[in-house]
């Protein structure tokens, strides 16, 4: 699985989303629009030095990589919550995913999700309906990654 972070305000949140990335054994990161990209104080905080062991490259422009990634045959798959989000735990994909996150208070932008072809969600059943970006994505890391 890749994942591509888009417009992440948080360098902690980078930071650990590298760490879930290692953990869970993630092919690459992109770091895509305003992203912070290491070497920060911050993301290494969090990070705990995955960030020198998990590949990562940086590009401004995120519809260059989804079409890159599309062409290598990844499904290009977003983490939103909303009505046409289908629940993490029965997403099916024929194809290696290539995860989109988003903003840590917008969510994905309304272009980049019309560019994707599924978006998905974690169930919440609790009072609160989101989580922490860095959080959701160790979630979907794991769901994802037992699937594959």
């Amino acid at each position: 699985m890749i994942l591509i972070l888009h417009n992440i305000r948080s360098l902690h949140n980078v930071g650990s989303v590298f760490r879930s990335a290692d953990v869970f054994g993630a092919e690459k990161i992109y770091l895509t629009g305003y992203t912070g990209v290491p070497p920060r104080r911050e993301i290494s905080k969090t990070a705990l030095g995955s960030e020198n062991v998990v590949p990562w490259e940086s590009a401004v422009d995120v519809f260059s990589v989804l079409a890159e990634l599309e062409h290598a045959g990844y499904e290009l798959v977003g983490l939103e919550t909303g009505p046409d989000a289908v629940p993490i735990g029965v997403l099916c994909c024929d194809h290696p995913i290539a995860l989109v996150l988003g903003n840590e208070v917008e969510g994905i932008e309304s272009e980049l999700r019309a560019r994707l072809k599924y978006l998905t969600a974690i169930p919440m059943p609790g009072h609160k309906r989101s989580l922490n970006v860095s959080v959701a994505t160790g979630i979907a890391l794991f769901v994802l990654g037992c699937k594959a």
